[in-house]
């Protein structure tokens, strides 16, 4: 009797788990199994290990916090629980840098590099700036670039403020959505990029603002191994095909700077060409397929 009671408190508890939710802590379990088969090499992976527990306890804690209750959709809790996925993704960036061992682990540059090569006879990334310098192109892309921030963190904070319960559920999961899948394949696949694997852009291609708004952001915050897909492209490319199915013109203003963005990535030499390419399809897809209910 009391086994049926537990079962059944444990099937109604995973019942109320959100599938972006699911998404995370599927996520939280491949980190964490990745970190632990690299503990003994890289020491700090039980920081790893331990920071994805105490994430996937947050996610729990806040489903027992804010169940499902259509009665109640504007509670500070269950605006928190909205919110939650999106913000977890602040700390779950980082933590592949140490996931990744630091640029310990190994990577498949080479590969990609021959898949550019011969697709393209040259190396995108690496060439393309080179043979057609531009310092207009250059600081316009590069605020392209720098605008993957805004692109993401402005459309959901109007959502999250004032959107319906089924926009925000229905932005949020997309995007954290992309995002777990981007950062699945870092984990399993790391790939370094043109920012580590080449000769970076000097003298007059980054003497302009954006350009060092950029560098400046990658030099405090940039993880190894999370070049392929381009979450850029990807979570970008998500958030506006969603932002044109629920609020039209807001994601019609945003079309522009996202195809801005997904050519700076590779102008810039900040992703090979694949990575654009396969976080623009990662994008459309997660974006564009049928809406579902949680």
């Amino acid at each position: 009797m009391v086994s049926r009671t537990r079962v059944a408190l444990n099937t109604q508890m995973i019942g109320t788990f959100r599938r972006v939710e699911l998404a995370v802590l599927a996520y939280v379990l491949l980190a964490t199994g990745i970190a632990a088969v690299r503990l003994p090499r890289y020491g700090n992976a039980a920081f790893a290990v331990v920071a994805h527990l105490l994430i996937a306890g947050l996610v729990l804690l806040t489903v027992r916090a804010a169940p499902e209750d259509n009665a109640v959709p504007q509670r500070g809790v269950h605006r928190f629980r909205d919110a939650l996925p999106l913000l977890l993704l602040v700390g779950l960036y980082p933590l592949l840098d140490i996931v990744n061992m630091a640029g310990g682990v190994r990577t498949w540059d080479a590969e990609l590099q021959r898949i550019e090569q011969g697709l393209f006879a040259m190396q995108p990334s690496r060439d393309w700036w080179r043979a057609s310098p531009s310092m207009f192109w250059s600081t316009l892309l590069h605020a392209a670039y720098f605008s993957y921030y805004p692109l993401i963190a402005v459309p959901a904070f109007i959502l999250l403020r004032g959107g319906t319960r089924s926009e925000r559920t229905f932005f949020v999961t997309r995007v954290t959505v992309t995002f777990m899948l981007c950062y699945a394949v870092f984990a399993l696949l790391p790939v370094s990029g043109p920012y580590y694997q080449f000769e970076r852009p000097t003298g007059s291609f980054i003497a302009n603002l954006p350009a060092q708004w950029v560098y400046a952001s990658l030099t405090g915050g940039s993880s190894f191994g999370a070049a392929f897909p381009s979450s850029h492209v990807a979570a970008t490319v998500t958030a506006v095909a969603v932002l044109l199915r629920v609020r039209p013109r807001l994601g019609a203003w945003l079309v522009v700077p996202a195809v801005l963005l997904s050519v700076s990535v590779v102008y810039c030499a900040m992703h090979y060409a694949v990575d654009a390419i396969v976080g623009l399809a990662v994008g459309l897809v997660v974006g564009c397929t049928p809406r579902t209910a949680r």
